[in-house]
C-alpha cells in the first residue's frame, strides 16, 4: 500500500483506498486458513485506519456508515463487510451516491445496474438535479451534529434544483482541510462555535494548510475573529466557493471586516429555509450559463428565415439529397442554433447588451479580472488585440523572443520598436526555458540609461511555456514595476487557463498576481518597506539594482492582461479563447482604444457555438474545475511515477525534472524533483511560492533520445501511426505529453502499456542486433543525446531598423513592409551563397520569419542580422517544416540597396 507522500492529492488517495478495501474485503468471504485471514483482516485494519483520516471530510458514505464497517469488521462479519465495501467503492467510482441513497445493508432491495453512470444516456444525465455538498463549521456534539443535518434534510423542496448534503467539522483547521480534500463542497456554513485547532495527523496539517496561509497565520487568530478570519482563508484556497457566517457579533464589529467569500450574515438565528434558499441560490449564480441557455431556447422557436446561412435550421442540408450524412453525423440542434441574428433573445459578441455581455462578467468574476473579452478566432488574435490597443507606432516594447508567432506580428501591426528578450538555452534538449528576471531588469536598466525609458511600454511573456515553465508573475511585475511603475504587462497564458482553479497554480497566474499586487500597494506595511530601500539604494549603480530584489513605489499603476487558449486546456469548442483585463487605466485611457481593436480583430459573424462552450465551460470549472485540475495534475504526476519506477522504460526513456529544465540559480527552494523513488511525491507549494522558474507538473516531457528516434519521428510514425496517441509538440530528441481536465486515469494507463511495449521491442530487436546494426543505432542514440547544435541567441537588428547603436530595440514593421517590394530582396542558398557570404564578412539581413517545426518560434525576423551560430543552428536542423524558408531558393534576404536606402532616409529624418 502506498504512503500518503505517494499521493499529491486526498483524491486519488482516497479512490485507491477503498479499491483495495474492497478487494481485501472480498477475499476474506473466500475460504482460506486462518492466517490467511488474520493477514486479510489486518490489511482491512489499515485500510480503514487510513480512511478514517479522510473520511470525516465527505458526506459519501458519512462517518456512521464508516464506524458501521468497522463494527462489521470487529465481529468477522466478512459477508455483510464486503457487500457494504463494495456498494460504497461501486458508488463512489461511478457517482451514483450523488443521484440517490445507496443502502449496504445486503438484505435491501436495489437495483444494482443503475450504479454506473456511463450506463445512463446524456439525456437522462441531464435530468437528474446535481449533487453537491455544504460544509457546515461548528464545535457540536454528535447529537447536535444529527439535529443540524436533520434541520437542512428538513428544508429540501421537490422544486429545488439542487440536491445536498451536509458535511460538519469542528475546527478551523479541519474547514481547511475539507475544502482541499472535498471537491463536493460548494458552499460554507461558519457557525460561532467553530474552534481552531485539528486532531488531524500533523503531516497532513503542515502539507495541506501552507495553501491557506501556514499554520504561523493560523495560529495568530483571535478567537472573536474564527468566522471572518476562516471566510477570508478559504478564499484563497478556493475563491468560487460561497461561505455563510452566522455570528453573535453585532453589525458594527462585523462591517468593515475582509469576509472573504461570505455572502452573507445571519445574526444568531436558526432560520434553515433562508439558509437553504441563499444556499440554493448561491450555486445557481455559478450555475448560470446566459449565452447557452438563450441559444438553446432560440432553437426551440419556430422561425422564417430571410437572412444570411443556408444552413441556419439546418434547412439547407434537411432539403439535401446528398449532404444528409453530415445532419447525421451532427444532429438537428446544432443546427436549429445556427444564425446570423442577434434579436430573438441573443446578442452581438462586438456590442454586447444582453447574454453575451452578461457571460463576459460572469468569466470575468471566475477569472478574477475587471473585465473579460471573449474570442471565437483563437488566442492569436487576443494577443494582437491587446498589441493593437496599447502600443502606439515607436514605442518600446520588451517581448521573450521565443513567443507564439501572433506576437511578432502583432509587432508588426503596431509599428512597435521590438526589444527581443533571451531565454535561457536548454541545449541537450534543443529547446529554450524562459527569461530570466535579471535579463528583463538589464534591458530596463539600458533604456532608462539611454534617456528611453518613457518609450517603453509592455513587457510580454509567455507563462506558462509550452514546455511548461511558469514564471513567478508577482516578483516580475514588483521588480518592473520599481524601475518603470506604469509599466503594461501582457502575459500570455494560451496554455494555463485551467491554473486558476488550483490553490497552487492560481498565485502563479497574471489576474491573480495583479489583484495581489493591488492589495499590497495600498498597505502601509509595503510603503514603509519601500522607503527604505529607498534609503539603502541611493546612488546604487546597475549590477547593485540587478541583484537586488526591488520593490515597487506604492504609486505604481497596476496594468495587466492575460490571454487564454480555453479550448486547449478548459471546456471549449477549438478557437474559442478569453481576454482578461486588470488595469488600472483602462476606463481612462485604453478602453476606446480596446474597443477599435476588438472591432478591428474580431469577426462580424462569430460563431454561436464557441460563444456558448465559452460560456458553458466557465460554468463547469466555476463548479468542478477544483476537481477535475487536481485529478489532471494527478494523473500527470502518476505518469511520471509510473515511468521512473519502471526498470525497462528508464533504460530508453526520462521524465524530464525541474532540474533538468531549471537552472539550480532559479530554483531558490532546491527542489530538482517532484518525485523520488524512495521519499514519494515533494509538496509543490514550497518551490511555487519561492522559485524564480517552477515546472508544470500537467505536462510530461519525455527524453526519447535513448530510443533512437528523434522527437518527430518518435511522435508521427510511432506514437501516432502505430498505436493511434496524439502528441503536439517534440523537439530534436523529446516529445510533450499534456494531460488536461479530459484525462483519465485509463488513458494513462495506455499509454505507459504502449511505452513498454515500445521498450520491449527495443530490447527484441538489440538482442538480435548485429555488430553493425549496434553501431548503427549507439550512432543514432549518440548523435540525439550529444552531438546537438547550440541554440542561438537573438543577434541583433540591422542598423538600417534601429535610431541608434545604444540600445537592442529595432523597427520590425518597416523591415517586414521593405520585403513586399521583390526588388529588394534576394535568395542566398543555405550550404552555398549564404555560407561564402558570411565567411567573407558580409552581413546578411532576413526579410522574412524563419520558424521551424520544432521548435516553433522565430529564429530569424525580419530586419535580424544572421549570425554565425544561426546558420549553424539552421544546417544542423533535421526537421522537414521551417516556415518562411525555401528549400528550392534558399533563405530571403535584403539587398544591399536596400538596406542602404532605409538607412539613408533614416538619417535624413533623425534630428541633429
Amino acid at each position: 500500500m502506498h504512503s500518503m507522500n505517494s499521493y499529491s492529492s486526498a483524491i486519488q488517495l482516497r479512490s485507491d483506498r477503498w479499491s483495495a478495501f474492497r478487494a481485501a474485503a472480498a477475499s476474506l468471504t473466500r475460504k482460506a486458513t486462518a492466517a490467511e485471514v488474520e493477514k486479510l483482516r489486518a490489511t482491512c485494519q489499515e485500510l480503514l485506519d487510513s480512511l478514517a483520516l479522510i473520511e470525516p471530510y465527505w458526506a459519501f458514505p458519512g462517518m456512521p456508515a464508516f464506524e458501521h464497517l468497522q463494527r462489521m469488521l470487529n465481529h468477522n462479519n466478512f459477508e455483510d463487510l464486503a457487500f457494504a465495501v463494495n456498494r460504497i467503492a461501486r458508488g463512489l467510482t461511478t457517482g451514483a451516491y450523488r443521484r440517490r441513497s445507496i443502502p449496504l445493508e445486503r438484505d435491501s432491495i436495489d437495483n444494482e445496474e443503475h450504479d454506473d453512470e456511463a450506463m445512463l444516456s446524456p439525456e437522462a444525465r441531464a435530468l437528474t438535479k446535481p449533487y453537491f455538498e455544504v460544509l457546515i463549521v461548528d464545535d457540536v456534539s454528535e447529537q447536535q451534529e444529527r439535529w443540524l443535518k436533520s434541520n437542512v434534510s428538513r428544508m429540501r423542496r421537490p422544486e429545488d434544483p439542487f440536491h445536498y448534503e451536509a458535511v460538519v467539522v469542528k475546527s478551523i483547521e479541519d474547514a481547511l482541510i475539507a475544502v482541499l480534500f472535498n471537491h463536493n463542497i460548494q458552499a460554507i456554513v461558519v457557525r460561532p462555535g467553530l474552534t481552531l485547532k485539528s486532531n488531524m495527523d500533523k503531516q497532513i496539517l503542515d502539507r495541506y494548510l501552507a495553501r491557506a496561509g501556514g499554520q504561523e497565520e493560523i495560529e495568530k487568530l483571535q478567537p472573536e475573529n474564527y468566522g471572518p478570519e476562516l471566510c477570508r482563508m478559504i478564499a484563497k484556497v478556493r475563491p468560487e466557493l460561497d461561505a455563510y457566517l452566522v455570528t453573535e457579533r453585532s453589525v458594527e464589529d462585523i462591517a468593515g471586516m475582509d469576509l472573504g467569500i461570505c455572502r452573507r450574515v445571519f445574526y444568531n438565528q436558526e432560520d434553515f429555509m433562508e439558509l437553504h434558499l441563499n444556499i440554493l441560490r448561491g450555486v445557481q449564480a455559478r450555475n448560470k450559463s446566459p449565452f447557452f441557455t438563450a441559444l438553446v431556447e432560440y432553437s426551440k422557436q419556430p422561425t422564417g428565415v430571410f437572412h444570411a446561412m443556408p444552413i441556419s435550421r439546418g434547412k439547407s442540408i434537411t432539403r439535401s439529397h446528398w449532404i444528409q450524412d453530415m445532419g447525421a453525423f451532427y444532429g438537428p440542434n446544432i443546427f436549429l442554433a445556427e444564425t446570423s441574428a442577434t434579436s430573438g433573445g441573443l446578442d452581438s459578441l462586438l456590442e454586447p447588451h444582453g447574454p453575451i455581455k452578461e457571460a463576459q462578467e460572469l468569466a470575468s468574476r471566475a477569472f478574477g479580472s475587471k473585465q473579460t473579452f471573449f474570442a471565437t478566432n483563437g488566442t492569436s488574435t487576443c494577443n494582437k488585440i491587446v498589441v493593437q490597443a496599447l502600443v502606439r507606432p515607436g514605442d518600446i516594447v520588451l517581448v521573450d523572443r521565443d513567443c507564439h508567432k501572433s506576437h511578432h506580428y502583432g509587432m508588426v501591426l503596431a509599428g512597435a520598436q521590438v526589444c527581443y528578450l533571451d531565454s535561457y538555452p536548454l541545449n541537450e534538449y534543443s529547446m529554450y526555458g524562459a527569461v530570466p528576471l535579471r535579463e528583463i531588469k538589464h534591458q530596463l536598466l539600458t533604456l532608462k540609461a539611454a534617456g528611453k525609458l518613457d518609450q517603453v511600454r509592455m513587457l510580454l511573456l509567455t507563462n506558462c511555456t509550452f514546455d511548461g515553465l511558469v514564471y513567478n508573475v508577482e516578483r516580475v511585475m514588483e521588480e518592473c514595476l520599481a524601475i518603470k511603475p506604469d509599466l503594461v504587462f501582457l502575459w500570455d497564458e494560451a496554455w494555463f487557463a485551467f491554473a486558476r482553479f488550483n490553490p497552487t497554480y492560481r498565485q502563479r497566474t497574471g489576474m491573480n498576481a495583479a489583484n495581489t499586487l493591488r492589495d499590497k500597494l495600498k498597505t502601509a506595511k509595503h510603503a514603509e518597506a519601500y522607503e527604505a530601500q529607498q534609503a539603502t539604494l541611493k546612488d546604487a549603480d546597475d549590477e547593485t539594482l540587478l541583484n537586488t530584489r526591488l520593490i515597487p513605489p506604492p504609486t505604481s499603476r497596476v496594468r495587466v492582461y492575460t490571454t487564454q487558449s480555453t479550448h486547449k486546456t478548459l471546456t471549449s469548442l477549438r478557437q474559442g479563447s478569453m481576454l482578461h483585463v486588470n488595469d488600472q487605466d483602462f476606463k481612462g485611457e485604453v478602453e476606446q482604444s480596446f474597443h477599435e481593436a476588438y472591432m478591428t480583430h474580431t469577426s462580424t459573424s462569430p460563431n454561436y457555438q464557441i460563444i456558448a462552450s465559452l460560456d458553458v465551460g466557465r460554468r463547469q470549472v466555476e463548479l468542478e474545475g477544483f476537481e477535475f485540475v487536481q485529478r489532471q495534475i494527478e494523473a500527470a504526476l502518476s505518469m511520471r511515477r509510473a515511468i521512473a519506477d519502471h526498470p525497462l522504460l528508464s533504460k530508453y526513456f526520462k521524465v524530464l525534472t525541474a532540474g533538468d529544465m531549471i537552472p539550480e540559480e532559479y530554483r531558490e527552494s532546491g527542489v530538482t524533483s517532484y518525485y523520488d523513488q524512495e521519499q514519494g511525491w515533494t509538496d509543490m507549494w514550497d518551490c511555487w511560492e519561492k522559485d524564480q522558474f517552477v515546472l508544470d507538473a500537467s505536462r510530461v516531457t519525455l527524453l526519447v533520445g535513448g530510443t533512437g528516434w528523434d522527437g518527430d519521428t518518435f511522435k508521427t510514425d510511432i506514437l501516432m501511426d502505430k498505436y493511434g496517441i496524439q502528441i503536439n509538440k517534440t523537439s530534436r530528441n523529446t516529445v510533450l505529453f499534456m494531460t488536461n481536465i479530459g484525462t483519465t486515469r485509463s488513458s494513462v494507463a495506455y499509454l505507459i502499456e504502449v511505452l513498454v511495449e515500445i521498450a520491449k521491442s527495443l530490447d527484441d530487436l538489440l538482442d538480435d542486433a548485429s555488430k553493425m546494426e549496434r553501431r548503427s543505432f549507439d550512432n543514432r542514440v549518440s548523435n540525439l543525446m550529444e552531438n546537438y547544435p547550440p541554440l542561438p541567441d537573438f543577434s541583433r537588428f540591422h542598423d538600417a531598423f534601429r535610431a541608434d547603436d545604444v540600445t537592442a530595440e529595432g523597427d520590425i514593421r518597416t523591415a517586414f513592409f521593405l520585403a513586399y517590394d521583390e526588388k529588394n530582396t534576394d535568395y542566398l542558398d543555405l550550404n552555398g551563397t549564404l555560407r561564402e557570404a558570411m565567411d567573407a564578412g558580409e552581413t546578411v539581413v532576413s526579410a522574412s520569419f524563419i520558424i521551424p517545426y520544432p521548435p516553433g518560434f522565430p529564429i530569424l525576423v525580419p530586419g535580424q542580422v544572421v549570425s554565425q551560430e544561426i546558420l549553424s543552428f539552421m544546417r544542423a536542423l533535421d526537421v522537414s517544416e521551417i516556415h518562411g524558408y525555401r528549400p528550392d531558393l534558399g533563405l530571403r534576404v535584403f539587398t544591399d540597396a536596400a538596406l542602404k536606402r532605409v538607412r539613408k532616409k533614416n538619417l535624413s529624418s533623425s534630428p541633429e
